[in-house]
């Protein structure tokens, strides 16, 4: 019980509309293993509490996790968060997205040892730097050429990248991010603009995760063809 995360629940979101992926994206098999199976195993060694937020909870019976369905109709990550800060019995909530196969469990502990007195802790790193660092050593990148190019960078040119689904949301967040959502308002990383966030930096992130596998994530079929060095399965869904 030494690695559970206090005053923190666990939570994966699963409410896409898997509008580029002919499959489930959760469903999509790493070594055999579901992603979101990995990822509740996981997060099971650090959270007491965790949370599926998905407004398809059929398919997610199976796997005995609490369900939540978004508490307004207006889709968007955002609306998942709101909704896991609002069901919580912790101050904080840790959010993943489904798709993101290779979460480090020692990233999330580090990233919620730095939030005290801060509205969010979400990682912000340099893409030029991770990618060259990748490129460098390209044996023990999971990726074809370019290490991880085209599925980590985000932004196209090179700069500071946050990611908002590999993060930590305080309460604090509730009434501002309800407000956002309802105005439509619904850009992560606009919203965390003028809050208190901790930034867990490129050189933090090398320490921990030096390939950054922890922010990769699988939108497309072209995202599943890149990955190397795993079995991935990818069936359509009947």
């Amino acid at each position: 019980m030494n690695n559970i995360i206090k005053n923190c629940t666990g939570v994966i979101l699963a409410g896409g509309e898997n509008k580029r992926m002919p499959v489930l994206k959760a469903f999509i098999k790493i070594n055999g293993e579901k992603i979101i199976e990995r990822n509740l195993k996981i997060m099971r060694q650090l959270f007491k509490e965790i949370f599926i937020v998905t407004n398809q909870p059929e398919l997610y019976l199976y796997l005995k996790t609490p369900l939540l369905g978004d508490v307004y109709d207006i889709r968007g990550p955002m609306t998942g968060i709101f909704t896991s800060l609002l069901n919580s019995s912790n101050n904080w909530v840790f959010i993943s997205a489904c798709d993101m196969p290779f979460i480090n469990g020692e990233l999330i502990k580090y990233m919620a040892s730095k939030r005290d007195n801060y509205d969010a802790v979400a990682p912000k790193y340099n893409e030029t730097l991770m990618l060259q660092d990748n490129e460098s050593n390209p044996p023990k990148s999971p990726f074809s050429k370019g290490g991880l190019r085209g599925i980590v960078t985000k932004g196209g040119k090179g700069g500071d990248y946050t990611e908002p689904l590999f993060a930590i949301y305080s309460k604090r967040l509730m009434s501002s991010m309800e407000k956002a959502i309802l105005s439509n308002k619904t850009g992560i990383k606009d919203f965390l603009s003028d809050k208190k966030v901790k930034y867990i930096r490129t050189e933090e992130i090398k320490g921990i995760d030096a390939k950054a596998m922890s922010f990769i994530n699988l939108n497309t079929l072209k995202d599943v063809g890149r990955v190397r060095g795993f079995k991935l399965e990818c069936k359509i869904q009947n």
